[in-house]
């Protein structure tokens, strides 16, 4: 159990690196929609779907392919530096490209130039420390990795509420020659601003990292960690076409009220997101360092088993109370046109964080290619079943398009992990968590909604059912 503890150790700690800022985070939503009109909220919804676009485009794989490689080289310093330059010279020529191209490229993302222009600062400060990030994570530096993290979102939580609350609400508080230049019909920028302040900051605090080691780049080592990367780039492509493009089409095909009030209730995933991306943070350098140990299957098995668990738990509990969390998350009325969207999409996330578990054959393996082929499959099923299915149902074909994009991932990544790196997982267990999560809630949500005597039931069931089946190895793990 060593090995397990080690990584709920090391998950604890990133998670909270990663929980707590999505929850400062998540303290800004309802700043943003009580201070956002929904249309204001959709302006905000593009400006992060590019940038989570750029993102992609920007870092091509290379913070994955840096863990796969310095976790396994006795040339640690040479992988550092040689991801390192790639990413600032390819950032380079991204930007002269970019500035060929400016006209053509700002009608292409439909913002305006001023938030175009901080939407490339922001890109290129977030490309600049995602190695020094992934160097802290590979090292086994977590405290370190955290405080950075919450001090950026720090930046970003306080800008936003001077800006958004404070100085609306208290202007005699306020100096002059600040409120001679505040604008109250443009306070989306504001958003922007604060995220550029954050990403600034973090980079200067990062910045002793970029002359860590000795400046050299390996061209061989490049080529290994490209030929990992790309793949997993248009993964991410994928990725971001799975995650952002309903919200894209729904305001070209529907409205940009209704985009905005459905990007708003999709916040009330918060929780099942911030879970997965927890999970995430924790098990990629986890499931690299401890391959090569003799129980590393049952290990990675193990952890899908609490994996969904715990998603299962999250997932009945904010559907059992969602109306008590709009009201408060999203205490503005007129985005809840679209809530019933929230129990699908909190369904679609933990199949999602299922498949980032199952995804470790073509990791250890080296088969990214799969990852790739697997993501464009979800990217498809996204694009034709929304085009299809808005027009005929509306918002909530965005919703069902997701679920079965992701899970179409799942089964996908399942059905080749048995063959290439068969791991002995629990599916009698894992089955039974998930069917009666997803049915408990389809139940309450249907029948007794707002009913939370009924709601309480449904969770004392499910949870005595998994204190029935997984007692034996709890008590160990508590031992542990």
């Amino acid at each position: 159990m060593s090995t397990l503890k080690r990584f709920f150790q090391d998950t604890i700690i990133y998670g909270f690196a990663t929980v707590l800022p999505r929850l400062m985070n998540f303290i800004l939503v309802p700043l943003h929609v009580t201070a956002l009109s929904t249309v204001g909220y959709s302006v905000n919804t593009t400006f992060f779907v590019w940038a989570a676009f750029f993102n992609v485009i920007l870092t091509y794989g290379m913070e994955t392919a840096f863990f796969r490689y310095f976790s396994n080289s006795d040339k640690k310093q040479q992988v550092f530096s040689t991801a390192f330059i790639s990413l600032t010279v390819t950032t380079v020529l991204f930007f002269i490209i970019v500035f060929l191209f400016r006209d053509y490229l700002i009608g292409l993302v439909d913002l305006s130039p001023k938030y175009f222009n901080i939407l490339l600062a922001i890109i290129a400060l977030d490309t600049l420390v995602v190695v020094p990030f992934a160097f802290l994570r590979a090292s086994n530096r977590p405290i370190k990795f955290a405080g950075i993290k919450i001090f950026n979102i720090a930046i970003v939580v306080l800008v936003n509420y001077f800006f958004l609350w404070l100085v609306p609400d208290y202007p005699g508080l306020i100096p002059d020659f600040i409120l001679k230049r505040y604008s109250f019909e443009d306070q989306v920028q504001y958003i922007f601003f604060a995220n550029l302040m954050a990403s600034g900051a973090t980079f200067l605090i990062l910045l002793p990292y970029f002359f860590k080691s000795k400046i050299e780049f390996k061209f061989g080592i490049f080529k290994q960690m490209w030929n990992y990367g790309w793949p997993i780039m248009i993964a991410g492509i994928a990725f971001v076409i799975n995650e952002m493009l309903d919200k894209i089409l729904l305001k070209d095909m529907i409205s940009e009220d209704i985009m905005g009030a459905y990007a708003g209730c999709y916040k009330l995933a918060i929780f099942m997101t911030i879970f997965v991306q927890a999970f995430r943070m924790g098990a990629e350098p986890f499931f690299f360092n401890h391959s090569k140990q003799e129980n590393a299957k049952q290990t990675y098995a193990n952890i899908l088993n609490y994996f969904v668990i715990l998603g299962s738990l999250i997932l009945l509990v904010m559907v059992v109370f969602l109306d008590l969390f709009k009201i408060i998350i999203i205490p503005n009325p007129d985005y809840w046109v679209t809530i019933s969207v929230v129990p699908i999409i909190l369904l679609a996330n933990l199949f999602l964080g299922i498949y980032h578990n199952l995804a470790v054959w073509y990791k250890l393996t080296d088969r990214t290619k799969a990852g790739m082929y697997i993501s464009m499959v979800g990217a498809l099923i996204t694009i034709i079943m929304n085009i299809l299915l808005i027009p005929v149902i509306g918002f909530m074909a965005s919703a069902y398009t997701t679920l079965a994009a992701y899970g179409a991932m799942m089964l996908i990544s399942f059905y080749f992990g048995s063959k290439y790196y068969p791991v002995p997982y629990n599916f009698k267990s894992i089955l039974l968590y998930l069917l009666l999560a997803v049915g408990l809630s389809g139940i309450s949500f249907i029948y007794f909604r707002e009913n939370y005597f009924m709601g309480v039931l449904f969770l004392g069931i499910f949870l005595i059912t998994v204190f029935l089946r997984e007692r034996k190895d709890f008590k160990q793990i508590l031992n542990q």
